[in-house]
């Protein structure tokens, strides 16, 4: 009986293949056509502060007009795969930036609203913990402020221009 013998990887010339697996070519394709989506979802400015490629720019502000979901879905596949040949550090990184700065801006929303909500419903002891974080404001200002913001609340059980102008003028001073 004959026995067959595998060749030694030591002296095999040639190795058979020697790049990625076709599951990492992959996952890197779909990451790839993630971040295109992405890039689609960007307001014209954003997108021209990339400096991409003409043809990806071109796909990317192709892909908004298209309405058919194939058509779109191929777009997509289309953009991901040009995505593939750039470098897309500098893009993760803007969208990155981006993304913390809605996050700042949503964080700041918050705080300016749980402020005006607590200055509507907590009544003067809300205004007092007001004026000792911040000293410098006019107390009798904002106590007007205040207190139109609380009228106009009962009054409507909703907010009004005064409950605005307080949001305004909580916006400004928190910064």
């Amino acid at each position: 009986m004959k026995r067959f013998s595998r060749p030694d990887p030591d002296t095999d010339p040639e190795p058979l293949f020697d790049g990625p697996s076709k599951s990492v070519l992959k996952r890197e394709a779909q990451r790839a056509q993630a971040l295109g989506e992405e890039l689609i979802g960007l307001n014209d400015a954003d997108l021209s502060a990339l400096e991409l490629p003409e043809g990806l720019h071109e796909a990317i502000v192709a892909a908004r007009s298209i309405g058919s979901r194939g058509g779109g879905a191929r777009q997509r596949q289309y953009i991901g795969k040009l995505m593939r040949d750039i470098d897309l550090t500098q893009v993760r990184e803007m969208l990155g930036a981006k993304a913390a700065r809605a996050a700042l801006a949503a964080q700041r929303f918050q705080r300016v609203e749980n402020w005006r909500t607590r200055l509507i419903g907590g009544g003067p002891a809300a205004l007092t913990a007001l004026h000792e974080a911040y000293p410098a404001l006019d107390a009798a200002d904002w106590g007007q402020r205040v207190a139109a913001a609380r009228n106009e609340h009962e009054r409507t059980g909703a907010g009004g221009a005064a409950s605005r102008e307080l949001f305004r003028a909580l916006r400004e001073l928190l910064g």
